[in-house]
């Protein structure tokens, strides 16, 4: 394997450290998917956000215990995606710490509606293709884009602590172990974000609202639609605090004022640039598949490091937005009711001049390096059941050097355990 060295290059935005943010402010960075906070109060210590496993909140535990041992007196959840909420039994260490989150704390991996069926198997298959669960590091799964690669599994989603106080203004002031907190909501990549602002040491706390990569406006393991527009509108917001310290829930955190208005102004900007020309391109009756080739975002933005496309990715969010606000139909009225895979494929290969035909042309893409158009091609065998063994031989070796020529983290992951997968179907 010989994946993209800017990738490569990112995982020192995970380096495992505990870095001294303001006095008595600690982050934890680099020890699991998302970072962990902890603040020193009077009587106690506040904790933002837990990790997705025990096994890495006991990791940090151990190294919070080195510079206090106070007991935990309030655990905050930034929002409720699982690699934040799901090493709290292990911080409050057989305690009843307070547990705070906002009062629409919810997701598509918590909280749901039993009453509503949920695509439960196959999210959990996608999931494990975009984080490459089962990847070896740091051969096959670099990193995940906004964390390192090679993070402790056990105790996945085990340590998850209700909540007890539900946030339900737009704006509070809370006071805790001698500490001011405000708590804000701020919807972004969730709608349940929850902000904390430190305002005595300027410190904020944005969750997944920023992180140094162009943002996860959609993510490929399938989500709801996330509210571009609004996200924008919370990074607005997080402008006007005019923090000092930007402890984000992922990478390293940004320190000084003038950098920190920069990266969010970035961010914003970005967002609101990819849905303008979505727009644009939408109101031209241009589809999904024209507009995720021609919407990028200008030379002065994709040049900059917190944008590059590491874990969100441009095109997948053009795509997203337009399914998101005009729904899966393009347009085109040959696509209310194409024929079935299987059916296309056979009328492709016929008028290619039969299977071994087509199946030379699958072989000179493959000599060419015509990554993408094997993987087309060879999707046309599979469909049809013809030849299969050969056309997905031929889509795992490409698969894997897509893999390597990618600089998204998700993207690449995907690409190598879906070519592992196919490969041990192969007859």
């Amino acid at each position: 394997m010989n994946p993209n060295p800017e990738l490569v290059d990112h995982n020192k935005q995970f380096q495992k450290q505990v870095i001294e943010l303001a006095p008595d402010v600690y982050g934890a960075v680099g020890f699991a998917a998302s970072n962990v906070y902890m603040l020193i109060g009077d009587e106690g210590l506040i904790i933002i956000d837990t990790t997705e496993t025990t096994r890495a909140a006991e990791n940090i535990r151990a190294e919070f215990r080195k510079i206090s041992d106070k007991p935990v007196h309030t655990i905050i959840y930034t929002h409720s995606h699982r690699d934040h909420i799901s090493g709290a039994t292990v911080f409050a260490e057989g305690g009843s710490p307070e547990i705070i989150a906002s009062d629409n704390f919810e997701s598509d991996l918590v909280n749901v509606d039993p009453k509503h069926p949920t695509p439960g198997k196959v999210l959990m298959a996608r999931t494990k293709r975009q984080f490459g669960m089962g990847l070896s590091f740091p051969e096959e799964r670099v990193n995940i884009g906004l964390g390192p690669g090679d993070r402790p599994m056990e105790g996945m989603g085990a340590g998850f602590i209700a909540p007890t106080l539900s946030i339900a203004e737009s704006r509070s002031t809370i006071a805790r172990c001698g500490l001011s907190l405000e708590l804000v909501k701020a919807p972004g990549e969730t709608p349940d974000h929850l902000v904390v602002w430190l305002a005595d040491k300027k410190v904020l706390f944005c969750g997944d609202n920023f992180y140094c990569s162009f943002p996860n406006l959609y993510a490929i393991r399938g989500t709801p639609y996330r509210d571009f527009t609004t996200w924008a509108d919370s990074l607005d917001l997080l402008l006007e605090f005019n923090a000092s310290v930007l402890a984000a829930g992922h990478t390293m955190p940004v320190i000084g004022a003038d950098k920190i208005k920069e990266v969010l102004t970035d961010y914003r900007d970005a967002i609101n640039h990819v849905v303008a020309k979505t727009v644009e391109g939408m109101n031209q009756q241009l589809g999904p598949d024209e507009l995720a080739y021609t919407v990028s975002l200008p030379p002065s933005l994709a040049a900059k490091p917190h944008l590059k496309e590491f874990y969100g990715k441009v095109s997948w969010a053009v795509r997203a937005y337009f399914a998101g606000t005009l729904g899966w139909f393009d347009g085109n009225p040959t696509n209310l009711m194409r024929l079935s895979p299987a059916e296309s494929a056979e009328r492709t290969i016929l008028l290619a001049g039969g299977v071994d035909a087509l199946l030379k042309t699958l072989q000179q893409a493959a000599a060419d390096e015509d990554h993408q158009w094997v993987l087309e091609l060879s999707d046309h065998f599979i469909a049809a059941n013809q030849k299969t063994d050969e056309a997905k031989t031929l889509k795992v070796a490409s698969l894997r050097v897509l893999a390597d020529r990618e600089i998204n983290a998700t993207g690449r992951n995907y690409y190598l355990l879906s070519a592992r997968e196919i490969e041990e179907s192969i007859s």
